[in-house]
């Protein structure tokens, strides 16, 4: 079992020498919730915990059973759920293209893996064969290098056949430096941190030791939307979760903790976000967990 020692992005995955195919368990109270890019492909399934899941310009939910592939070099972060004393617990191989030989991944008899990595540039979660990728995963820690292999191409196979959703629909093409990574990871975090209250320009350009114009360009640039377009975002993925999981708060609660002070424009941007009303959405998902009577 091999163990990262993470830094900003970018980092490498350390590895001993002539091992090619990397896998490491991450048991923590909260998952390495840096921005960061590796140029390791990676793949992982979610067994404990639940939180937010940054890649390139959108926020992801994830929770106990998710399986997500991410490319090579895709700047991403895990931030797990706050106010919570039970670890968050992530299986994960990590592989180039590569690892197995320059060729390996061209060869004919693994021709049918070609659109699964097309579909790579933006990550991907998937929406069936959890449980069967899952119990491949639970064979990896006392497998042989040669079983781990084995099963290594076995998930990869039923990843190939499985449904799956992307994960981003922009990625900013050219690799960050340490110092772009440092300042992007500075920025999310705030936000993912301090969602619940008034963020300025000029705070946030602050963080991000920029002056206002130049912060708007460079966040722009990045993530293809502005930084308010991504702050609000995060809030009405937190007024999602408040929603679902705390029936006897109200709208104006939920609105209220989620950043919002003005019922009327919460009520309007979840809309338009969702589809549907906030009120709407909370009756739905009471119904859907046998909340109502």
């Amino acid at each position: 079992m091999y163990y990262c020692i993470m830094k900003v992005l970018p980092f490498k995955i350390p590895k001993p020498e002539n091992i090619a195919l990397i896998y490491q368990e991450d048991k923590e109270l909260r998952f390495y919730n840096k921005l960061h890019q590796h140029e390791e492909i990676q793949i992982s399934i979610i067994l404990e915990g639940e939180g937010d899941l940054v890649v390139g310009d959108t926020i992801n939910r994830y929770q106990q059973g998710d399986v997500f592939m991410i490319g090579s070099n895709l700047p991403h972060l895990f931030k797990s759920e706050e106010n919570t004393s039970r670890p968050s617990f992530m299986k994960t191989l990590f592989f180039t293209k590569e690892s197995f030989g320059k060729f390996f991944f061209e060869l004919l008899e693994l021709k049918e893996l070609e659109a699964l990595f097309r579909k790579l540039d933006g990550g991907i979660k998937l929406h069936s064969d959890q449980t069967i990728i899952l119990a491949h995963f639970e064979k990896l820690s006392e497998a042989t290098q040669l079983e781990r292999f084995i099963e290594f191409l076995t998930i990869l196979k039923h990843i190939s056949k499985a449904e799956t959703s992307s994960l981003s629909s922009f990625i900013y093409q050219r690799a960050y430096t340490e110092d772009e990574g440092a300042r992007m990871s500075d920025v999310m975090n705030y936000a993912m941190s301090e969602f619940n209250k008034e963020i300025t320009l000029n705070e946030i350009a602050d963080i991000a030791n920029m002056s206002p114009n130049a912060f708007c360009r460079y966040f722009k640039q990045r993530t293809n939307k502005t930084f308010f377009q991504f702050l609000l975002e995060i809030r009405l993925e937190h007024a999602c979760r408040l929603l679902k999981k705390n029936k006897d708060l109200s709208i104006a609660e939920v609105s209220y903790l989620s950043g919002f002070r003005n019922i009327s424009n919460f009520n309007r941007k979840f809309k338009a976000y969702k589809g549907t009303t906030p009120r709407a959405f909370k009756t739905e998902k009471e119904a859907s967990y046998g909340l109502l009577d």
